[in-house]
This record gives C-alpha cells, structure tokens and sequence, in this order.
C-alpha cells in the first residue's frame, strides 16, 4: 500500500469521525428546535379536532374518574383500572388525620403537664387512719389491667403506624423501621379482637355503676375537685368517671373496635372505598381515644393520692373514701378494716421523711 492512499484512508477516517461528532450533537439539538412547532401543531389540531382532541388524555381522563373498564382479575371492582379514592384517603391520612391528630396528642399531653406544675397532686386531706374499706374486687382488677396493657400496645403500635415514616425512620433506619413496622400491624391484628372481648366485658360489669344522674351535674358544675379546696359527693363512679367509660364505649368500642375487626375482614367488607372509610374512623377515634386516656391515666394514678391502690390492692383508704366518694363511702364504711400490709406506717414514714 503506497503513502498516498494510507494518507487517503486516514483523511477519510478522520471526517468519518468528524460527521459522526458533529452528528450526535446537532441532531439531539435539533429536537429541541422542532418541539415548539411540534406542540404547536398540535394544539391546532386539538382546536380543530372537535371529539377526538386528545384520546390518550381522554382515556386517562375516564380512568380517574372510575370508569369500568375490562380486567382479567376475577374479583371485586377489577375492572375499576385506578381507584381515585385511595388518592383521597392517602391525602386524608397523611395530610389531616396524623397532622391534626398529632397536634391533638401534644396538646393532652401538655394539658397534664401544666395542670401538674401548677396545681400539683390531689393530697387526702385528712392524716391516714390505716382503715381501708374494699373498693374493686379481684376479677375487676383482673379485667382492667387486662384491658389496660391491651390499650397500651395497641396504642403504641397504632401510632407508631400512622407517624413511624416521619418519627420512627430516622431513628431505626429503614430497614429497622421496616421489621418494626411488620411486628407492629401483625400484633395490632392478633391482639385486637381480645381487646374488643375485654371492652364488651366492661360494659356487661359496669355499666350499672355508669348510669348518670343528678350528682354528676353538681360534680361537674364543682371542676371534680381539681380545682380549690372543697370536693363535690359522688357515688362509686363520679361524673368524670362515667364520662371515661362512656367514652370507652361508644369511641373505643364502637368507633374503634367495629372498625378494627372490619379492617381485619371480620365483618365482610370487601369494597376499598368502605375500608378507606373505616381506617379513616378507626384513626381518628384511636387519636382521640389515646388523648382522653392520658388524663383518666394521670388522675388515676400520680395526680390523686390513694386512687392507684385501688386498683392494686382492691381497697383505699377511709380518708380517700370520704374526700372522693363520700356517698358511696356511707354505703360500705361498715366493711371497714385495719390496713395489715403497713399503709399508715408507710404513709406515716413518708411524711417523717418529708419533715
């Protein structure tokens, strides 16, 4: 091969490569160009087209609105191709109910908070004699903190469903969040069917001692003794005690408990647009519900002197008695007994150890 046509060949090579740069700029560019025109034409031909503007807008269009369709799916609502109410539920959850039910959490608990600083605890007013009268027996007991842990794990793995994204993620990671979050919808629907038999329980046993009456309106038109020195009478259960069980029942177990075992496929649902509307109420009524609960929580336990043990040992104190439930006292101040487990002793170490 003579230097000539080598020469030839590599002239030639080197425009080939030139065309081909050239080339692989100049026509990406050129689409640039073009689209105006194109989107341009287009719009004309839309404007001139009169039915068929668009068909692909037009299809789309239809399946948002839920327009039945064909599917091969053997099943309940296969031929809706896009469900635009789960946008809408989406939106909902995480938009309203876990931004407002959030705040609301926040603020109970704030509102306990600031009642403790500034007032402090319910005190007995009287010195403890060591006489106790029964108050709860032992299957009482028995059933409430049955109910009682229930509550607290089902609240805990309930919240930590609805604000486990926002709160839990940057905590345990994704793939932390991730086990957490399959333990927790896993247990949340083994254990609540047990917890909604133990509710049902509660209003079998004591809705006798929840039925209002004019002694309620006194109480609450008195603040129940939160505020000031003087506490209004009250039966076995007081107004704010039959305001928490009815609470108990027609938010938690209708609201909540219905729409759980609906939510589970206890009750038959199939259609998605019910089983959005029933975790919509589910949620709301659990926020609510869990509020409500931190104040029943502290009033029952660091915020009144006394009250706890009735629920430990099943008997309080005569003073605790008189001061709360002065009528209901009257009733059973004849069963009343020495504390032999040492409760005035250590009422009375206590106050030595104050001084």
């Amino acid at each position: 091969m003579t230097t000539q046509t080598r020469r030839k060949r590599f002239r030639a090579m080197l425009w080939s490569l030139l065309f081909i740069a050239v080339g692989a700029v100049a026509l990406p560019a050129a689409s640039y160009l073009l689209a105006p025109a194109e989107a341009q034409a287009q719009a004309q031909s839309q404007n001139a087209g009169g039915a068929e503007k668009n068909p692909r807008a037009n299809f789309w269009r239809a399946v948002r609105t839920g327009e039945s369709g064909y599917s091969a799916v053997a099943a309940g609502e296969s031929g809706v191709f896009i469900n635009n109410g789960g946008q809408n539920w989406r939106q909902m959850r995480n938009r309203i109910i876990s931004a407002y039910g959030g705040w609301g959490i926040l603020l109970a608990l704030g509102a306990v908070l600031a009642y403790h600083l500034l007032h402090g605890r319910v005190a007995l007013r009287e010195a403890r004699s060591g006489m106790t009268v029964p108050r709860w027996k032992t299957w009482e007991r028995a059933l409430h903190w049955y109910t009682a842990a229930l509550f607290v794990v089902l609240a805990l793995t309930g919240l930590s469903m609805l604000f486990g994204r926002l709160l839990l993620i940057p905590l345990l990671g994704a793939k932390g969040f991730s086990l957490w979050a399959a333990f927790s919808i896993n247990t949340h629907n083994i254990i609540g069917p047990f917890f909604s038999l133990g509710v049902l329980a509660m209003l079998v046993c004591w809705v006798k001692n929840n039925i209002p009456n004019a002694t309620d309106m006194q109480w609450l038109r008195a603040g129940g003794g939160l505020f000031g020195d003087k506490h209004p009478s009250a039966g076995k259960a007081n107004a704010g005690e039959k305001i928490w069980f009815w609470i108990v029942i027609f938010v938690g177990l209708i609201a909540v408990c219905a729409t759980g075992l609906a939510l589970i496929g206890w009750l038959g649902l199939e259609s998605r647009g019910a089983m959005q509307s029933m975790h919509q109420i589910h949620a709301i009524a659990a926020l609510l519900w869990i509020a409500v609960f931190f104040g029943h929580a502290y009033i029952g336990t660091l915020g009144t002197e006394g009250a706890l043990e009735g629920m430990t040992s099943g008997r309080v104190s005569v003073e605790w008695a008189k001061q709360h439930h002065d009528l209901w006292y009257a009733q059973v101040k004849n069963q009343a007994a020495r504390d032999e487990g040492g409760g005035a002793k250590a009422h009375a170490a206590k106050t030595a150890s104050a001084h």
